[in-house]
Parts: C-alpha cells; sequence; structure tokens
C-alpha cells in the first residue's frame, strides 16, 4: 500500500507539470497567433502605402530620346490644353485662338496650307512635325492619326520656347 501512495503521489505531481507545461504552451500559442494577426494587418497597409508611391513610367523610344519636340508634344498633351484635327486647326487658326500648331509631315496638302497661311495671317507659330500622321498621334497618346494639332494652352512643357528657336 505504501507503494500506492508513492505512485499516486508521483502521478498528481506529474499531472500537476503536465497541466502547467500545457497552459505555458497555450499562453505561447496565443502570442503567436496575435502576433502572427498583428502583421497580417501591416503587411496590407505596407503593401497600399507601397502601391501607392510607385509609379508607371512609359519607356521612351529612340525617336522621343533624340528628339525634344516629342517630349514636349507630349507633356503639353498630358497637362494643358489642345485640340487635333485639321478642320478645328482651321477654325481656331482663323479665330486666332491658338498660340501654336503642330503639323505632321504627310498631312493633306490642302489642310497644311490653309493651316499655314491662317497661321501667318495671325502671326501664330507653325512647327513641322518630322514624322508622319500616326506617329504624332502616337506621340499624343491616341490611337488614331493626327494631323494637325494645335495647342492652346502649353500647361508644362516647354513647347512654346521650342517654337520660338525654330
Amino acid at each position: 500500500m505504501v507503494d500506492e501512495d508513492v505512485e499516486d503521489e508521483k502521478e498528481e505531481e506529474g499531472t500537476q507539470e503536465t497541466a502547467e507545461e500545457e497552459q505555458a504552451e497555450e499562453q505561447a500559442d496565443e502570442q503567436a497567433e496575435e502576433q502572427a494577426e498583428e502583421q497580417a494587418e501591416a503587411a496590407p497597409a505596407k503593401a497600399k502605402e507601397k502601391k501607392q508611391k510607385k509609379v508607371v513610367r512609359r519607356r521612351k523610344t529612340k525617336k522621343e530620346r533624340e528628339n525634344p519636340l516629342t517630349m514636349a508634344v507630349r507633356l503639353a498633351v498630358e497637362s494643358g490644353k489642345v485640340e487635333f484635327g485639321g478642320k478645328a486647326g482651321i477654325s481656331s487658326a482663323l479665330s486666332g485662338s491658338a498660340k501654336l500648331f503642330i503639323v505632321a509631315a504627310n498631312a493633306p496638302g490642302d489642310i497644311k496650307a490653309k493651316v499655314e497661311t491662317c497661321c501667318k495671317t495671325s502671326g501664330i507659330p507653325v512647327i513641322g512635325f518630322e514624322g508622319s500622321s500616326m506617329e504624332l498621334g502616337s506621340v499624343c497618346g491616341r490611337p488614331f492619326p493626327v494631323s494637325v494639332l494645335s495647342v492652346f494652352e502649353e500647361g508644362s512643357s516647354n513647347i512654346l520656347e521650342l517654337a520660338k528657336k525654330k
């Protein structure tokens, strides 16, 4: 009987130790879960911050790097006021409301001649774009050809300075 009492006491002590160990493990698990939740909440916030800071930049073609006119046209279209088309260009040249005209190299002859004569009488500068109307359209960010580009406000570009140089 004495042996049984000793064994019972040892079992009770063992169960107390295992109960304490189990409680410690549960606390450790709870702390790990809390930390994981905090990290999970913090991760999307950091990802959102990174997404907001990320700027998408378009790769420049070789022509755009060489010709400052293409960069100026792109900036004028994005930040200023412009109109596309020959008929709109002629009407704004007659009224004298535009500050600058850009004409593609392959623009129709009659439209090109009308725009140039109206601009001479109004004193508005005309720049000849070296590329085709399709290239001028792509520089402007449009999926169609642009034969005449009328600039009313240049925005943040230096396109009027380029017109004075030419």
